[in-house]
């Protein structure tokens, strides 16, 4: 079950490269052998984190203070673009990241990130370069806020700005609740779908026949 996700206050890091695709937030072989759930994290964004020789590059803002404690990306273009890995989703998730900023995602990413937990918010472009601008104006310390319910973010400087959302995908991170928790939500609704249907089409409902 995903956890419920309301307000968030917290450090955001920009990451404003455009087209990072999923390969990139985590390599395919990092997903096999002895890499399982819970040890995702530490590969997030290899590629960019790591030199050559394992150590870690200090060019890359995942690698610097106070962004090392980022829960909110501030994300170029197209993020999440690539292949349908839900491990990108994990990983990124495991390093602590709660909420994503982008003015657009690679669509399966941007329902993998609602069904694991995590906020993807699409706003336009001019709105993410402002956030971006701000945080390194202030070298990571102005936090960003992030309210779902009333659906707006909030910039290091105090400045709003709505986002829309899918009102069934609010809901569900809200309450913590996957895709089937919500639907199982609307039970009584589906059985009573269900008699009426067959009340009206029983040849649709033919019972199986025993072997």
């Amino acid at each position: 079950m995903p956890e419920p996700f309301n307000k968030l206050t917290a450090i955001a890091a920009p990451i404003m490269r455009s087209n990072i695709d999923t390969d990139v937030i985590i390599r395919i072989e990092r997903l096999v052998g002895n890499n399982i759930r819970g040890t995702l994290g530490r590969w997030a964004f290899g590629s960019l984190r790591y030199l050559p020789d394992g150590a870690e590059n200090p060019a890359f803002i995942l690698n610097r203070d106070p962004y090392r404690q980022a829960e909110i990306l501030v994300t170029g273009p197209n993020f999440g673009c690539g292949s349908s890995r839900e491990g990108a989703v994990w990983s990124l998730q495991e390093m602590g990241i709660r909420a994503i900023i982008g003015s657009g995602f690679g669509d399966i990413f941007f329902a993998n990130c609602f069904q694991n937990g995590i906020l993807p918010i699409v706003v336009d472009e001019d709105i993410v370069d402002g956030l971006a601008a701000e945080i390194e104006a202030t070298q990571g310390a102005g936090r960003v806020s992030v309210d779902l319910e009333a659906q707006t973010i909030s910039s290091p400087s105090g400045k709003q700005h709505h986002f829309e959302i899918d009102p069934r995908r609010r809901a569900g991170l809200l309450q913590g609740l996957g895709e089937v928790a919500l639907t199982l939500q609307r039970d009584n609704e589906i059985r009573n779908f269900q008699a009426a249907d067959r009340a009206e089409r029983p040849w649709i409902h033919f019972a199986r026949r025993p072997a």
